[in-house]
């Protein structure tokens, strides 16, 4: 197996990119990992590796950037190569942690979407209180989505769960604005009707977004705009919460006492929080497997986008979504 990983997108790039690819070859003996990126700064950060080779690129594809133009126009950038390395089936799978948009738009025009999917789905793995985790789709791929799309949301979500998350009959809720059946706009309500009809999904109807956490489904299904709109306040609520607790912890020597006893406590609870911890954000409905990596990937959460992004090549999920979208 062999992955195209675009070194020098996200934060901490080239640094992260390189480390979390370097420990995931040491967890999976048969991976091979191409990084793609500008060969002198990489030289400066690398341990050499039998099963991992550099790809010079001569340009990089910015946060500032213009997604589809720079996919179009910087024919030797890093994120462009990756994509194109799976393309010609020199490689199995695309990783980047870096511009979202843009390696979203290097997934559609160059990887390709599988025929008969509308439009593709950026798809995190959420954290729940009980560790088990939830698929969220669409965080921000298709900001105005149509109700088929949403339905075919849902019969990705579902392949991926089964098949990558190892969950026999995967739950899928619908996010809406109420649990009646009858709550909601046009489009969920005709979405609902479109899922609820369709025997391979086990629905559990509508899901409020006040018991996301709570393992109410392992697949939640909504629209892109709503989506990157909720994943962004439960990433800013984190966030702000751990915020207030150092503030509280660091306002006197007793409370920094109390600090120091529930120290490991407080790790874990970040820790159950993280949705890196899970993995990166998978791009649904393409020809082959396109991971998005959180920008602010550490080397950890890199490790966990590689270590996802093998799962997918493993249980060929891209073709087992083609197979049952087309009805084969």
């Amino acid at each position: 197996m062999r992955l195209a990983i675009d070194a020098m997108g996200g934060d901490n790039a080239p640094q992260a990119i390189i480390d979390g690819a370097l420990r995931s070859l040491h967890t999976f003996p048969n991976l091979h990992i191409d990084l793609y990126g500008d060969e002198a700064v990489l030289a400066a950060h690398m341990k050499q590796h039998a099963r991992m080779n550099v790809i010079h690129c001569t340009e990089v594809i910015e946060g500032e950037d213009e997604p589809v133009r720079a996919v179009r126009r910087k024919k030797d950038a890093s994120m462009v190569r990756a994509a194109q390395a799976v393309k010609d089936g020199e490689a199995d799978a695309a990783l980047s942690a870096g511009n979202t948009g843009a390696l979203m738009a290097a997934g559609l025009f160059i990887v390709g979407r599988i025929k008969g999917i509308d439009r593709p789905a950026l798809a995190p793995t959420l954290p729940t209180m009980d560790r088990q985790g939830f698929v969220f789709l669409d965080v921000g791929a298709n900001a105005d989505a149509k109700a088929n799309h949403l339905y075919q949301n849902a019969v990705m979500g579902s392949i991926y769960a089964q098949h990558v998350r190892g969950i026999v009959r995967p739950r899928v809720g619908l996010l809406n604005i109420g649990t009646e059946e009858g709550k909601g706009n046009e489009v969920t309500k005709e979405t609902y009707e479109l899922i609820k009809a369709d025997d391979r999904i086990h629905f559990v109807g509508n899901i409020e977004s006040r018991d996301l956490l709570n393992s109410v489904a392992d697949v939640i299904v909504t629209d892109g705009f709503t989506g990157n709109m909720v994943l962004k306040t439960l990433e800013g609520t984190a966030l702000s919460m751990f915020s207030v607790l150092k503030d509280v912890f660091m306002k006197s020597a007793k409370t920094k006492m109390a600090a120091l006893l529930v120290k490991n406590d407080l790790k874990e609870m970040k820790t159950l929080l993280d949705y890196t911890e899970y993995g990166g954000a998978a791009l649904f409905g393409l020809n082959a497997p396109v991971v998005k990596a959180h920008g602010s990937s550490n080397e950890k959460a890199i490790f966990n986008a590689i270590r996802q992004a093998v799962t997918m090549v493993e249980h060929d999920v891209s073709e087992v979504i083609r197979s049952t979208i087309q009805g084969e």
